[in-house]
Parts: C-alpha cells; sequence; structure tokens
C-alpha cells in the first residue's frame, strides 16, 4: 500500500448567465451541452432518462486518456449538480456546480479540483493555474450565454 500527500489544485469562478437556473440547469447535461459546446459527442452515456441524472456516467475521449465521469449529485430545485471526473493514472476531479438567481439570470459557481494520481497528473495540476481556468470559463460562459440568447450554438467560424 502506497499513502501519498495528494498534489491538489481547486479553482472556482463565478459565471454571469443570461437565463433563470431553470432554463441554465438542464443545459448541464452530458446530452444536452451538445447542443452549445462545439464538438462535444460523448462516447457513452448511461442514463435512464437519457439525460443528466444521479448516477447518469459517461465517458469522453481525451488524450492521454479517455475521461469517465460520474454524477453524485443532480438537484434541480436547488440548481446544484456534483460530478466526479477519473482520467486513470492521470487525475481525479471533483466538480460542482450552484446556481443562484440573479437581476437579469443567474450565477454559476463553477469549482473544478484537481487531484493527480501520477507523474502526468503532476504536470497537469501545475498547468491548471488561474490563469488557464480563468480563461476556460470565460470561454464556456461565452458559449452558454450565446445559447440562451440565441437558441443556437456559438461556432469558431462565426455559424
Amino acid at each position: 500500500m502506497k499513502i501519498t500527500r495528494p498534489n491538489r489544485v481547486s479553482r472556482t469562478y463565478k459565471q454571469r448567465l443570461a437565463g433563470p437556473p431553470d432554463a441554465v440547469f438542464p443545459l448541464l447535461c452530458p446530452v444536452r451541452e451538445a447542443d452549445w459546446i462545439e464538438g462535444w459527442d460523448p462516447a457513452l452515456v448511461v442514463s435512464g432518462s437519457g439525460f443528466a441524472e444521479p448516477d447518469c456516467v459517461f465517458v469522453t475521449v481525451a488524450e492521454p486518456a479517455d475521461a469517465v465521469w460520474y454524477i453524485t449529485r443532480h438537484e434541480p430545485l436547488d440548481g446544484f449538480v456534483e460530478m466526479i471526473k477519473i482520467v486513470p493514472g492521470i487525475t481525479a476531479c471533483r466538480l460542482t456546480i450552484q446556481l443562484h438567481a440573479v437581476p437579469g439570470g443567474s450565477e454559476a459557481v463553477v469549482t473544478y479540483c484537481h487531484t493527480s494520481l501520477g507523474p502526468e497528473g503532476e504536470a497537469f495540476v501545475a498547468s491548471f493555474t488561474e490563469d488557464y481556468y480563468r480563461k476556460m470559463m470565460q470561454d464556456w460562459e461565452s458559449r452558454i450565454n450565446h445559447y440562451l440568447r440565441h437558441g443556437s450554438m456559438l461556432r469558431a467560424d462565426g455559424g
């Protein structure tokens, strides 16, 4: 048995979204994200309802290894979702999203907490800087807001 101190990074960002929580929450789903994230295409979604729900599992294709996601909490009435993302041998991540109604829409408090599982994870944790995370969250924010305002995906080619 090997026990080691965690190498972990946690980042939180508050997004301002152009829709109320009941319009935003359904979009936080491995199936519905394909409506607003260009290129989003999970290889597998295991779900009784066909959408996000407690114990939904999905797999995303990535390099150097595919990621397995597991929804641990899915609370539409409270605007809260929590999921775990495992990239075997690299990182374990807990993602939480808490929505709050604010004038003109919603605020989403999005937290990613990555823990290294090995040498490649060490490099990933080191690269998950505040600046990198802010840019990632601003991109996500602009994409979901475009969808909320226009009902269509924001595409890289402007279409």
